[in-house]
C-alpha cells in the first residue's frame, strides 16, 4: 500500500498493533508565551484541570468519553517531567493510542522529544499492567497538542531522518509554518495541522483519530475529519476550518 508520493507502508505495520503516542505540553500561564487564560486551566503542573488535559475538551477528559476508546489504565513512567500516561485501547481495531501529559514548564523538552521521536530517536515501550507496548520513535503516527513553543524558543536539534514510515499530527498555532522544516528532515508525513491561531482541543484528534483507525492511508479523509469537528465546536463555518486545517507539506 503505497500514499501518494510514493512511499510504501510496510505490511507488517498493518498487521501488528498500530501505536499512537500523543504528546500534550500542558497550558501554562507561567511558563509559556500565551494570552493568559483562568489560574485553573492554565496550571501547567495540575493535569487534572489542564485546559489541553482534565478540562472539558482535554486529552484525557475526551477520550476516557469517548465511545471509540477503552482506557487500559496509567503507565508509570520515569521522566518527572510526564505528570501522567495514559495508555488506550481501540474497541475494535488493533490501534493502541498513548497519551502524555508533559508539565507545561518544559514545554521546550516535550518539543524536542516530538520531534526527535519523528525521526527514530526514543524508541521505548510503556508498560500498563505488565503488557508493554511501544512508544516514542516505535510509533507509526505521532501527536502534538499544545502552544506553539517554536513561536518563543529556537531548537538546536541534530535530525536525521531514519527511513522508517511515520506521520505526525501537529495541534498548535501556526504549526505548519514553525514545524514544517524539522519534520521535513524526520521525514514524517504530516496527516493535520494549522495554518493559523487555532484552539488545540482533543476533539479534533479523536475525530482525526477515528479516520486513521479506519482509512489508514487517506490523508485527505483525515483531515476533513478534523475540520469537521473543528467547525462544529467552534461553530464557524467549515471552510474556514479546511483553511485552518491542512494536510501535506
Amino acid at each position: 500500500m503505497c500514499i501518494l508520493i510514493g512511499m510504501c507502508i510496510p505490511a507488517s505495520l498493518l498487521a501488528q498493533n498500530r501505536i499512537i503516542h500523543a504528546v500534550v505540553a500542558l497550558c501554562d500561564n507561567q511558563y509559556q508565551g500565551i494570552v493568559k487564560v483562568p489560574a485553573g486551566i492554565g496550571n501547567g503542573q495540575s493535569p487534572s484541570t489542564n485546559l489541553y488535559w482534565g478540562a472539558r475538551y482535554g486529552v484525557k477528559t475526551v477520550f476516557t468519553r469517548s465511545k471509540e476508546w477503552i482506557l487500559l489504565g496509567e503507565s508509570v513512567q520515569k521522566n518527572p517531567k510526564i505528570l501522567q500516561r495514559l495508555v488506550f485501547k481501540h474497541k475494535t481495531a488493533p490501534v493502541i493510542f498513548i497519551a502524555d501529559a508533559w508539565d507545561g514548564k518544559y514545554i521546550k523538552e516535550c518539543t524536542e522529544w516530538f520531534i526527535e521521536s519523528n525521526s527514530g530517536k526514543h524508541r521505548d515501550s510503556v508498560d500498563v499492567k505488565g503488557k508493554k507496548y511501544p512508544s516514542g520513535g516505535s510509533s507509526s503516527l505521532l501527536c502534538y497538542i499544545g502552544h506553539d513553543g517554536l513561536m518563543d524558543f529556537d531548537l538546536n536539534l541534530n535530525i536525521t531522518a531514519d527511513g522508517a514510515y511515520r506521520e505526525s499530527i501537529v495541534l498548535a498555532c501556526y504549526s505548519k509554518h514553525y514545524f514544517s522544516p524539522w519534520l521535513k528532515k524526520c521525514g514524517s508525513i504530516p496527516l493535520v495541522w494549522s495554518t493559523g491561531l487555532m484552539a488545540p482541543e482533543a476533539y479534533i484528534l479523536e475525530a482525526a483519530l477515528h479516520e486513521w483507525v479506519s482509512k489508514f492511508n487517506d490523508k485527505e479523509a483525515i483531515r476533513s475529519a478534523a475540520a469537521q469537528a473543528y467547525s462544529t465546536y467552534q461553530k464557524c463555518s467549515l471552510s474556514a476550518a479546511r483553511r485552518l486545517l491542512v494536510t501535506g507539506y
